[in-house]
């Protein structure tokens, strides 16, 4: 498990970025606790290692005007791999579709859409997604509201197992 070649300072830096991707340097430095350069050289290597990512601003999709969520479950008429990758490729190129995610079970993929209007979602169910090759089902469940919506994971959980473990 990577988290166990973390120490304790680079999963905090984790957490207090993941909190708050904007901070800089010299606030992440002073709630972790070091200094400032050596602050920086561990986020460029926490960075490079792929730990971190990317850093995004968490935009508000319905004060943009984009009113309609929507998670979409998939079945496929065949699992080979070459289809799911062709499923999964045309995901990424399509617009509303925000999250992609293969699953177990009776569905195969749940994509999460997020839509200027209900015509607009309708326009692409049938359009594009029920037209697709090898699409079997979909069913879709419109999103009420959310309750909760909190990115990445929770160190606190990992803080704790860690501490059982070691």
């Amino acid at each position: 498990m990577v988290a166990t070649r973390l120490d304790p300072i680079d999963r905090k830096i984790l957490a207090e970025l993941q909190a708050d991707g904007r901070m800089t340097n010299v606030e992440l430095a002073k709630r972790v606790g070091i200094s400032a350069p050596p602050c920086l050289r561990r986020v460029r290597t926490l960075e490079e290692s792929g730990l971190i990512r990317g850093y995004h601003a968490d935009v508000n999709a319905r004060e943009l005007g984009f009113e309609v969520q929507v998670f979409a479950m998939v079945g496929l008429d065949s699992q080979a791999e070459s289809e799911l990758s062709a499923f999964e490729e045309r995901c990424r190129n399509w617009p509303l579709v925000r999250e992609c995610h293969m699953l177990n079970g009776e569905v195969d993929f749940i994509l999460k859409c997020v839509a200027p209007d209900l015509s607009s979602f309708q326009s692409f169910l049938t359009g594009e997604l029920l037209t697709t090759p090898n699409v079997a089902s979909v069913k879709t469940s419109l999103v009420i509201r959310d309750a909760k919506d909190d990115p990445g994971v929770p160190f606190d959980v990992l803080e704790d197992r860690l501490s059982r473990t070691a």
